[in-house]
């Protein structure tokens, strides 16, 4: 009786050590998370590292808050490499899971995460109202620290919407809660923003004074970076009040501070305030000199993003001009057809009268006209082609050239209109705003053409290491099994338990998989399945991405890897498809000098296959 006392006690004290055991693991999680927060643009790669190093040890530790986690540095991943719809994909996921584990910490970051990506693509709506559901949030947590941060935000964005009233009511709540509850936090970027509200009520006196506090706070720091910002700001002020020599000085320390800090936006809006410098003074020539330099750098300074309508307008007309060719080569073929039969008619005619020698040289003479004839017909297309190239080239040195300058003077003429408000309605302001607004759009609109024919000339340097493609396709499933669960869709793969070794392209493949898997989702209806397999022979590599999807008609398949390409079949919840994603794949396996084959029947879903050589 005493042994088995013994023997339980001893049970006891493993059990402890191991609950224990686990509960340090979990809190080193916790905390690596913590320290990658505090990561910058430089490391994006280790954000990516360590959210999958996340992921893999909180399924191990059964640690439910790990998904969490590592969704959000994704998240914060992409955004970093400004892939900002992956990144708003990630965070909508991350707060899918918070709200599953009732944990509002996590909820409220997730919703200030997905308004930060809005406000970064300019939707600056969206922005407000994800700040302002973070902010209930943080009000239900009575967290006082993420009150502060989420009242500052909303004040931001009301800046920016043009609303100082509504700015200065969440900024000053903001700035008392900093005080009734003496957090030890940076007041900078409040004081700048309340400045900025006065700026815009035109009270240039309150306004001077918060971006004085933080002129000085910034000199004793030697925050450089903020400095730059103060000067501007104080020098916007001083030409309002018309003190000119004050407004200079202020003007050149900010632009000295942009050279030395090498950053070409922060030039661009310095020359932007020395526009309106001379331009108040009535210097138009070199207010007009500053102009031109502030739009030449801001041209030049093209954010990356997933905008396709005018894009797909240029293939619209691309597949226009195929279709009329092949229409003609149709017509053509049709011809020779018929010629092919008529003097096919001929030698039989004349075989029945000639020798067999003659029947030969008419057969060799035949083939050789025929050989002619084709190869004309091939000159003809080629020729054809190179005209639609230069077609498409002439369409995009107009809509970058010809149609930029309408959106250059409607952006001019709005800021000298903008220069001076003060006898404008409100309804008037807003239309000017919303000119402004709609001119910054067209042109990205247009920047956007350029970026994807751009792309279609770059190459990706091939970086080649060892992969374990059996672990490395395990981790991609289960990254997008969350996806595939909000359409309640079984995703499965069938791990190996040995390795599968391949010297690739890390990030090439990821690429491939995720385009198949995230199509694979949108294409197959609530409550069916996609099957991901794995298949290894002695020289070859087959990666398998199998769905239960609407399938593809036969007639669909030969344009399937298109570009732009819209076929019949639809996503089963209407979700967006730009038709890139394919067309993106087979360029990225034809790049590891593999293939992809598809395999489809309507209704019954599709199946793709990845062949890559060992």
């Amino acid at each position: 009786m005493r042994g088995f006392t013994i023997a339980l006690y001893i049970l006891f004290l493993c059990f402890f050590y191991h609950a224990a055991s686990a509960q340090d693991d979990t809190s080193r999680l916790k905390k690596l998370y913590d320290r990658v927060l505090d990561f910058n643009s430089v490391k994006a790669d280790s954000v990516l590292y360590y959210a999958n190093y996340i992921d893999r040890e909180a399924k191990r530790l059964d640690f439910n808050k790990g998904a969490v986690l590592s969704l959000r540095l994704k998240g914060i991943y992409q955004e970093f490499r400004e892939e900002y719809d992956s990144a708003i994909n990630y965070y909508y996921q991350a707060l899918e899971q918070a709200r599953m584990l009732k944990r509002n910490e996590y909820e409220s970051a997730a919703l200030s995460d997905l308004a930060m990506a809005y406000n970064n693509i300019d939707q600056p709506q969206k922005a407000r109202d994800f700040f302002k559901e973070a902010f209930r949030v943080s009000m239900q947590r009575k967290e006082v620290s993420s009150i502060f941060t989420n009242s500052s935000n909303l004040g931001s964005i009301y800046n920016r919407l043009g609303y100082p009233d509504s700015a200065l009511l969440y900024l000053e709540q903001a700035e008392g809660v900093a005080r009734k509850y003496n957090l030890h936090l940076d007041l900078h970027s409040v004081y700048n923003n309340i400045g900025n509200a006065w700026f815009h009520k035109k009270q240039w006196d309150k306004a001077l004074h918060f971006f004085k506090l933080n002129y000085s706070a910034n000199i004793a720091g030697n925050d450089m970076e903020m400095l730059w910002y103060d000067c501007l700001n104080i020098g916007d002020v001083y030409i309002e009040k018309k003190k000119f020599d004050s407004a200079r000085k202020y003007i050149d320390l900010s632009f000295n501070m942009a050279k030395s800090q090498g950053s070409k936006k922060k030039e661009a809006d310095v020359h932007l305030l020395y526009s309106k410098y001379y331009s108040v003074r009535g210097d138009y020539k070199s207010a007009y000199k500053h102009f031109k330099n502030w739009h030449a750098l801001d041209t030049a300074l093209v954010n990356r993003r997933t905008l396709h309508t005018v894009a797909e307008l240029q293939e619209k007309y691309n597949l226009k001009q195929k279709e009329q060719q092949n229409k003609m080569l149709g017509l053509e073929i049709e011809r020779q057809k018929l010629e092919k039969r008529n003097i096919l008619f001929m030698a039989l005619g004349i075989a029945a009268l000639a020798i067999s020698a003659f029947i030969s040289l008419l057969l060799i003479r035949r083939k050789n006209n025929l050989l002619k004839k084709q190869n004309e017909l091939i000159q003809k297309q080629n020729s054809k082609l190179a005209r639609l190239n230069a077609e498409k080239n002439s369409l995009i040195s107009v809509v970058s050239h010809d149609l930029n300058g309408p959106f250059t003077s409607i952006k001019m003429w709005s800021q000298i209109l903008l220069s001076d408000v003060s006898n404008f309605t409100a309804d008037q302001k807003k239309a000017l705003y919303r000119i402004q607004s709609s001119a910054d759009n067209g042109e990205l609109l247009i920047r956007d053409i350029l970026y994807i024919e751009k792309e279609e000339i770059k190459h990706h340097t091939l970086n080649l290491e060892q992969l374990d493609v059996n672990a490395f396709l395990d981790d991609i499933v289960h990254m997008y099994r969350p996806q595939a669960q909000q359409k309640e869709i079984d995703m499965t793969y069938a791990a190996g338990r040995d390795p599968i070794m391949l010297i690739s392209d890390r990030y090439i493949i990821s690429r491939i998989c995720e385009n198949l898997l995230s199509n694979a989702i949108k294409f197959t209806p609530r409550g069916k399945k996609v099957l991901v397999s794995l298949l290894d022979t002695k020289e070859e590599i087959h990666i398998k991405v199998e769905d239960e999807g609407v399938g593809i008609a036969k007639e669909d398949i030969p344009y399937l890897f298109s570009k732009y390409r819209k076929i019949s079949s639809m996503p089963t919840e209407g979700e967006y498809s730009t038709g890139l994603g394919l067309s993106i794949v087979k360029r990225l396996v034809e790049e590891l000098n593999g293939k992809i084959v598809c395999e489809s029947e309507p209704g019954k879903g599709s199946l793709f296959t990845v062949i890559l050589q060992k």
